[in-house]
């Protein structure tokens, strides 16, 4: 039944809409599928190593996010306003210059730790379901490569979406950019005042 739960959080979590998805979506929007594939892979890496760290300091992670749980929403919130001004200001050239930029692994896996939304899912996933209810670490790495993998499923996911309609989308690019941007505002202020 645990890992039933746990599937079923990992699987809402990840799938909705947040900073790896609406990246992933733009990037596949401006490279196609084949290009956004190294963002995926940085996501599901960067989120695999903060859920391990999760999973090492889970107790003293717990107690001391609160006191910088604040602090991380700001810079959070003002990272992801930055990616939506350049998303939604971003036309043609502009638009391949950006995502050849941040497309890519290095920037995939270091988004889950400026990603507010992943770094709550990464702390509650792991103090819920795997250090309380698994206690050999072999276990415990089986399950953090299995979440890291559905990371990697949900940002993958919604690249095809963005390779699939790409010509619709490339059709309407500046409603699509502000459609992006306006998701990425609000992911940043959902994540202030949640």
């Amino acid at each position: 039944m645990t890992l039933l739960s746990m599937t079923i959080y990992a699987i809402v979590s990840s799938f909705t809409p947040g900073p790896n998805n609406i990246m992933s979506l733009y990037y596949s929007k401006q490279t196609g599928l084949r290009g956004t594939v190294r963002f995926c892979i940085g996501v599901a890496l960067g989120f695999f190593l903060l859920l391990l760290v999760s999973n090492f300091f889970s107790s003293a992670l717990y107690h001391l996010f609160p006191k910088i749980q604040l602090y991380m929403k700001i810079f959070g919130a003002i990272y992801l306003l930055y990616l939506a001004y350049k998303i939604g200001t971003s036309k043609g050239t502009d638009a391949q210059s950006f995502s050849n930029r941040y497309n890519n692994i290095k920037f995939g896996m270091l988004l889950q730790f400026v990603n507010p939304k992943g770094v709550i899912y990464a702390l509650s996933v792991v103090a819920a379901f795997i250090t309380p209810n698994f206690e050999h670490f072999s276990i415990q790495i089986i399950l953090i490569t299995y979440l890291a993998l559905i990371g990697f499923l949900s940002s993958f996911s919604w690249s095809v979406f963005g390779s699939i309609f790409k010509k619709f989308i490339n059709q309407h690019e500046l409603a699509f950019n502000l459609i992006m941007s306006l998701l990425l505002v609000y992911t940043a202020f959902s994540i202030l005042f949640t």
